[in-house]
C-alpha cells in the first residue's frame, strides 16, 4: 500500500512538474497570453484617465479603440481576450491598473453571464497562470488555485508538444492572413468584409444560443460582474454596461436584455443600449455572430463612442 501511495503521489508530481515547468502551447495559449499581456503593458503607459473595454472576442473584433478614443476624448485599450478566458482572472489583472476616473465598458458575451463556475474555474486561463502567472493564481481562491493544477490532460500534453515542435522549426502561422491581427490599442484589424467571404455560408446556417433571464441572472458570470462592479464603484472607477453585437434576425429576448440591464443599474453603474441593440444584418459580420466584420466595426464603434459621450457628459456635470 506504501508503495502504491508513493507511487501515486510521484505520478501527481510529475503531472504537475510538466504541465508548470515542461509543456506550454504556444500558437494557442500563447496567442491569448500574448493579447493579454500586450494590453496590460499599454494601460502601465498610460497616466490619465482611460477607457478600458473588458469583454470576450466581442471586444476586439466588434470594437475599435482607434475609432472610439478619439470620439470619446481619452486613451482607450481593448482588452477584450476570449469568452474563455476567466471572468476572475481578467478582473484580477485589470484592477491595479483601473484608478478613479477611469471608465470600463463591458459589453460582455450572453454565454460570460450564464457560465457555471465549473466552466469559468477550467478556462484557458487556468493553464495560463500554472506556467506563466503564479503571482496572479496565488491571488484567486483555493479552488482556483487546485483546478489550476489538473487543468492540463493527454489531449493538452499531445497538442503541447505538436505546438512546440512547430514552432521550433519555424512554422507560418497563417491566421494573419486570413482572419487579420491586432493593432496597439488591442482592437483586431484586418478581418475584412472580402477575407469574411468564406465564412458566409457557415454564418448564413449559425443558431445563435441564447440564455433566458434566469441563466443570465443566476450565472457565475453574472455573480463576478457584480463583484466587480461593486469593486469599481469603492475605487471611483465608472462602469458601463452593454450588449454584444448579435444577429438582427436571431437576437436576445427582451427579458434576458432586461436581466442584462439590471445587473449594472442595481450596483449603480450605467447601461449602454443602442437603439439596434447591437444587432446587425449576417453579411456584418466575419465568422460568429460576436464578431462583425472590419467595415461594421468600424461603424459600430463610432456609435458606441457617439453614445459613450453624454453618459461621461452627465457624469462630470454632476461632478462640479
Amino acid at each position: 500500500m506504501r508503495r502504491i501511495l508513493l507511487a501515486c503521489i510521484a505520478s501527481l508530481i510529475v503531472y504537475i512538474s510538466a504541465f508548470a515547468c515542461l509543456l506550454d502551447r504556444p500558437l494557442t495559449l500563447g496567442a491569448l497570453r500574448t493579447r493579454i499581456e500586450a494590453t496590460v503593458a499599454l494601460a502601465r503607459t498610460i497616466h490619465q484617465p482611460k477607457l478600458v473595454i473588458l469583454a470576450g472576442s466581442n471586444g476586439p473584433y466588434s470594437h475599435r479603440c482607434e475609432i472610439i478614443g478619439p470620439i470619446v476624448g481619452r486613451p482607450c485599450i481593448n482588452a477584450g481576450v476570449a469568452v474563455g478566458i476567466g471572468l476572475d482572472y481578467l478582473f484580477t489583472r485589470w484592477k491595479p491598473l483601473l484608478h478613479a476616473g477611469d471608465i470600463v465598458y463591458l459589453p460582455m458575451e450572453e454565454t460570460q453571464y450564464a457560465r457555471p463556475r465549473a466552466t469559468s474555474d477550467l478556462g484557458p486561463d487556468a493553464s495560463i497562470m500554472l506556467r506563466y502567472d503564479r503571482a496572479t493564481l496565488r491571488t484567486l481562491p483555493l479552488r482556483r488555485q487546485v483546478a489550476a493544477l489538473f487543468a492540463g490532460d493527454l489531449r493538452a500534453a499531445i497538442m503541447s508538444l505538436i505546438e512546440t515542435v512547430l514552432v521550433e522549426g519555424g512554422f507560418h502561422d497563417p491566421r494573419v492572413a486570413v482572419d487579420g491581427g491586432f493593432n496597439v490599442w488591442g482592437d483586431h484589424i484586418g478581418h475584412t468584409a472580402a477575407l469574411a467571404a468564406v465564412n458566409r455560408s457557415t454564418l448564413a446556417v449559425i443558431v445563435p444560443v441564447h440564455h433566458t433571464a434566469a441563466e443570465v441572472r443566476d450565472g457565475y458570470g453574472a455573480v463576478e460582474i457584480t463583484e466587480f462592479l461593486r469593486w469599481t464603484r469603492r475605487h471611483g472607477v465608472r462602469a458601463v454596461g452593454g450588449l454584444p453585437t448579435g444577429f438582427i434576425d436571431s437576437p436576445i429576448a427582451a427579458d434576458s436584455i432586461a436581466a442584462i440591464r439590471t445587473i449594472y443599474r442595481d450596483q449603480g453603474a450605467d447601461f449602454l443600449e443602442l437603439p439596434n441593440h447591437s444587432d446587425y444584418p449576417r453579411t456584418d459580420f466575419f465568422d460568429t455572430q460576436d464578431h462583425l466584420n472590419e467595415e461594421a466595426q468600424i461603424a459600430h464603434s463610432k456609435a458606441i463612442g457617439e453614445a459613450l459621450v453624454p453618459l461621461m457628459d452627465r457624469e462630470w456635470a454632476r461632478s462640479r
